[in-house]
């Protein structure tokens, strides 16, 4: 479940013209509504289920909903402060991530078999809202470094909610704790190598525009 950001390493610095800050702005309110309301579901799902997998990954939604947030306010402004807001973006996602591994080590210990047709449910209908929103965004990536730091949450969720969506399965046929255990960790291993990269690539454009 790992994923990979060296495509972050060269990003265009093109200023965005009236018109298509307006375009970008209604396309973050879009997302970062889904990313909310999937993080409701999810997280009240995983809740009542008893899924690790779900809470990780509903908590992965709504740091998402938040990076989607800063986007919105630093839309316009330099080049310099996006890749700035971006840095904070990355310590954020791994500051979940770290939450995520925590919660999965916990559950070790004390284990409760979720419930496995829940899981794959809503694991389904994450994974249709990670699709809209990724293609929502795609067409903006490689315009700036704040753009690309959201397609590639983006990214990165579709990865989680396929791997939400197998843990369901495995734990409806083996009927065990350890796949939702499982795909939580992997799921916060996957945010933490993201964070790390988004920080490298803003703390590298900093040095460079320094």
């Amino acid at each position: 479940m790992s994923t990979k950001c060296t495509d972050c390493c060269e990003v265009k610095n093109i200023d965005f013209n009236n018109k298509k800050n307006s375009r970008l702005k209604k396309v973050f309110w879009f997302v970062l509504l889904i990313n909310f309301i999937m993080f409701l579901v999810e997280f009240w799902q995983g809740y009542v289920s008893h899924s690790n997998a779900l809470l990780s990954d509903s908590l992965d939604m709504l740091g998402d909903a938040v990076v989607y947030g800063i986007s919105l306010y630093v839309i316009a402004m330099s080049q310099k402060v996006k890749a700035s807001v971006s840095l904070w973006k990355g310590f954020v996602m791994g500051a979940l991530g770290l939450w995520v591994a925590v919660e999965a080590v916990i559950k070790i210990f004390y284990p409760i078999v979720p419930v496995g047709e829940t899981i794959t449910i809503i694991g389904l209908l994450a994974l249709a809202a990670n699709a809209v929103c990724f293609w929502a965004l795609i067409r903006y990536r490689n315009n700036d470094l704040n753009v690309k730091s959201a397609w590639v949450c983006s990214r990165n969720d579709i990865v989680a909610n396929l791997g939400v969506i197998m843990a369901g399965l495995l734990v409806i046929r083996l009927n065990s704790v350890w796949p939702d255990v499982a795909v939580g960790l992997a799921i916060s291993f996957m945010v933490i190598y993201s964070s790390a990269q988004i920080i490298k690539e803003s703390l590298s454009f900093n040095f460079r525009h320094n």
